[in-house]
């Protein structure tokens, strides 16, 4: 999910009553909900190194089991300066277990949350490399927003009320609520689409077996989703819709070649760096040479965000070396 979407997480919970736990309980909460985002910093490190780097190491059982501490540790430090500043022994309110059990709250919700998009998180870094996709969510979701960030503000005005009788918590303990309720319908949503997509793909995609199937979110719209499956001679696409029926709409299906690592101009990309680090990342790899433009290249994509080379995110083109000149001429 996008950082507005886990710091309104963050937020919401320290506004339903985790922040009252210790000093700095609602800037541990913040913080650690954006923590595991600190492998950004993988753009430093060439072309396409976020794709091989990013969602794994920072995302997975190794942060859980070693970033809370260290946010601990942090915040523990900052307190200590703080109070070290002001030149006098003042007492401090930070409770240290209480720290790190927000800092373990705030982190987990990071890598859950990005678990419910087409994305992938590898949680199992560095045994596994296997991508967990929850196809559940769009990776930027208004609807989440509207209501943690609803949540966040109705609570922070009730706790500048007088009125004794107001719980402040209530609105964000009820959006957190919420915001579980609508992530569930999602789930059960992409579930049920699954089962009627199996159902209907003969009519749209064809008789061949279906080995792989995404049935994804699209920005905004619950109604409406993108459908990749993956047949032996090829990844095809189409729209997936609620509000009709039949619910598959075959006026939009396309249809992308299975990449082939045995073509020898394919097999030429793919061994650079860029080519290996977009693979390695892909779930739905297609691959278009292209020997006729004005500089020869291979065309990646990942079916499941580019429709054509070259457009933008989830596509990659890498020029073709010259061909070595022909010693009988």
């Amino acid at each position: 999910m996008d950082n507005l979407c886990h710091t309104l997480a963050g937020a919401a919970l320290a506004e339903s009553g985790l922040r009252r736990r210790t000093a700095l309980g609602t800037a541990t909460l913040l913080i650690g909900a954006n923590l595991p985002d600190i492998d950004v910093l993988a753009f430093l490190g060439g072309p396409l190194a976020d794709l091989e780097l990013r969602r794994g190491w920072t995302h997975g059982v190794v942060a859980l089991a070693t970033l809370p501490f260290l946010l601990t540790g942090a915040m523990l430090a900052f307190d200590r300066a703080a109070r070290g500043a002001r030149r006098a022994v003042l007492p401090t309110q930070v409770r240290p277990l209480q720290l790190l059990l927000l800092s373990a709250v705030a982190i987990l919700s990071h890598p859950v949350l990005d678990s419910l998009n087409t994305y992938g998180v590898r949680w199992l870094v560095p045994w596994s490399e296997t991508r967990v996709y929850g196809d559940t969510l769009f990776i930027v979701d208004p609807w989440l927003w509207i209501v943690l960030g609803a949540g966040v503000w109705l609570s922070r005005k009730r706790r500048s009320s007088r009125i004794r009788t107001v719980i402040p918590e209530r609105p964000a303990r009820v959006a957190l609520a919420l915001g579980m309720a609508y992530v569930a319908a999602m789930a059960g949503s992409m579930i049920a689409a699954r089962r009627i997509v199996a159902r209907e793909a003969p009519a749209t995609f064809g008789a061949g077996a279906i080995e792989a199937m995404m049935v994804s979110p699209v920005a905004a719209n619950p109604f409406r989703r993108e459908v990749v499956v993956t047949q032996p001679d090829a990844h095809r696409a189409a729209a997936f819709r609620w509000l009709r029926r039949p619910h598959l709409d075959a006026a939009t299906l396309q249809s992308f070649p299975r990449l082939r690592l045995d073509e020898r101009h394919v097999a030429s990309a793919a061994a650079t760096d860029e080519g290996r680090r977009f693979l390695g990342w892909a779930r739905y790899p297609s691959a278009e040479v292209d020997t006729a433009a004005a500089t020869p290249a291979v065309h990646f994509i990942d079916v499941r965000y580019a429709r054509r080379p070259g457009t933008g995110f989830g596509s990659l083109t890498i020029p073709l070396a010259p061909a070595p000149p022909d010693p009988s001429r």
